[in-house]
């Protein structure tokens, strides 16, 4: 008996001396991306990786830009569509969790969404895309470790910057150019819109391709994104 309970104790131990150095590894990478761009993310690299299951040669289109070479145009209609209290939280929503979970349960199946633009940097950047409940465990806590390290100014810098808007296009950079041939600082209201409405489905829309949807989308992201607070 006594065998077993050390055999247990010790499996804890080191479980959490691995979550820990786990953990440890994570605000490492958060540290170092205070002062440094990310290269890559790991959502980026999955789809590197399914792009080239057909094409051995394909690459992303990705070019980082800093903060004030992005439109403030298409950082206050993503921050509206996306996190519209991004200035305020410290990395949840708690009113939206609640009302997406009300929502699910009524629902029987998940339907909505509550994941702030903190949420989202902290899964694109280390995390796969499944859904379990590990996963947006962990997300929470480097959710958590963003909020704590990096200003709300540097999280939205590197979340406009590796975020997907079409088939292995990465970045606001990118982005503008590949659907309107602009760079991302002349980006005009109507096409930061656009970008915008896009961000839910980015795989969904090829340049120039519209949909009623995403007119009308557009439309009301323009009436309203002046109001948006951003960095």
């Amino acid at each position: 008996m006594k065998s077993l309970l050390r055999w247990v104790w010790r499996t804890l131990l080191l479980a959490l001396i691995s979550l820990t150095l786990v953990q440890f590894w994570f605000m490492v990478h958060v540290w170092h991306w205070a002062g440094h761009n990310p290269e890559s993310t790991a959502f980026m690299k999955a789809r590197l990786e399914i792009l080239r299951e057909d094409d051995p040669a394909a690459r992303l289109a990705h070019q980082w830009v800093p903060y004030h070479r992005i439109s403030g145009h298409l950082k206050r209609a993503v921050v509206l569509t996306e996190d519209a209290k991004f200035m305020t939280h410290r990395g949840f929503d708690w009113e939206e969790i609640r009302k997406a979970h009300e929502t699910n349960v009524r629902e029987g199946e998940i339907v909505r969404g509550a994941s702030t633009i903190t949420q989202q940097l902290a899964k694109n950047l280390f995390l796969s895309g499944e859904r379990a409940w590990w996963r947006k465990t962990q997300e929470a806590a480097i959710a958590v470790m963003l909020e704590a390290i990096l200003t709300k100014r540097r999280i939205l810098e590197i979340y406009l910057n590796i975020i997907e808007w079409g088939d292995g296009v990465f970045g606001a950079e990118a982005a503008a150019r590949h659907h309107f041939g602009v760079a991302a600082a002349d980006l005009t209201p109507g096409q930061a819109a656009r970008l915008a409405a896009m961000v839910p489905s980015p795989r969904s829309y090829s340049p120039g391709r519209e949909t009623p949807y995403l007119a009308q989308r557009a439309a009301t992201i323009l009436a309203r994104m002046n109001a948006a607070q951003v960095p």
